[in-house]
Formats: structure tokens, C-alpha cells, sequence
């Protein structure tokens, strides 16, 4: 069956939106919500060092923080590594063994650093 419509359709009179001025606060909210979520944001320019470092240690931390925070760290490495050691082999699972052997080395190094370090 074929219907007979007006091409473009004519605005219902009752409509809310059918005078220019209601029509053209639609448009400047619509606008305004897609500007929100899509439009790019500028970027806040922090007081930081401009050389595009991702990760700092403050300056005036002391030495022994320094390096409990550096074993903690290999420790954490030494773990991962050795998990990883156990699901390979073949050569990469002495890669993976020499790795973790590195890690041990510096950690103790770390540790006789630390026991040198005068306690406060």
C-alpha cells in the first residue's frame, strides 16, 4: 500500500520544537554535549621538569630509603622471573635463569649497601 507523504514531512505545530527559536537551543545543547565528550581537552601545563620524564625520586631522600625501596624492588623482579623461569625451556628458560641470577647479584649488593648505611 503506498502512502502518501509530504516530502520533507511538515513540523507538528504542537511540537515543542517547531518555531526557529526552541529548534536552535536543541542545537547549541547538542552541540554543547558532544563538544564535552568529544571534543579534545587542553592539557594543563604542570611546573615539572620539561624533559618528558614519565617517573622521579624526590632529591632529598636519604640513601637508606633508597635502597630498602631498590631491594624491595628486586625482590619483586627476582620473584616474576623465577615464575616465568618455571613456564619456559630450553634456552629461554637459561635466559630467564640468568636474568634472575643478575637480580639475586644486585640484591645483594643492595642489601650489604643497606647494611652499611648508618641507622638513624
Amino acid at each position: 500500500m503506498f502512502k502518501i507523504t509530504p516530502n520533507p514531512p511538515k513540523a507538528d505545530p504542537s511540537s515543542p520544537y517547531a518555531d526557529g527559536i526552541n529548534a536552535k537551543k536543541l542545537d547549541d545543547a547538542a552541540k554543547r554535549a558532544l563538544d564535552f565528550y568529544l571534543a579534545p581537552k587542553e592539557k594543563k601545563k604542570a611546573g615539572g621538569d620539561p624533559s618528558g620524564k614519565l617517573f622521579t625520586v624526590v632529591e632529598d631522600v636519604d640513601n637508606e630509603c633508597l635502597l630498602a625501596n631498590l631491594s624491595e624492588t628486586l625482590a619483586s623482579a627476582d620473584a616474576m622471573v623465577s615464575d616465568l623461569a618455571f613456564e619456559l625451556d630450553g634456552s629461554r628458560r637459561h635466559v630467564a635463569l640468568g636474568i634472575q641470577q643478575l637480580i639475586e647479584l644486585g640484591t645483594l649488593l643492595a642489601n650489604r649497601a643497606l647494611d652499611n648505611v648508618e641507622a638513624r
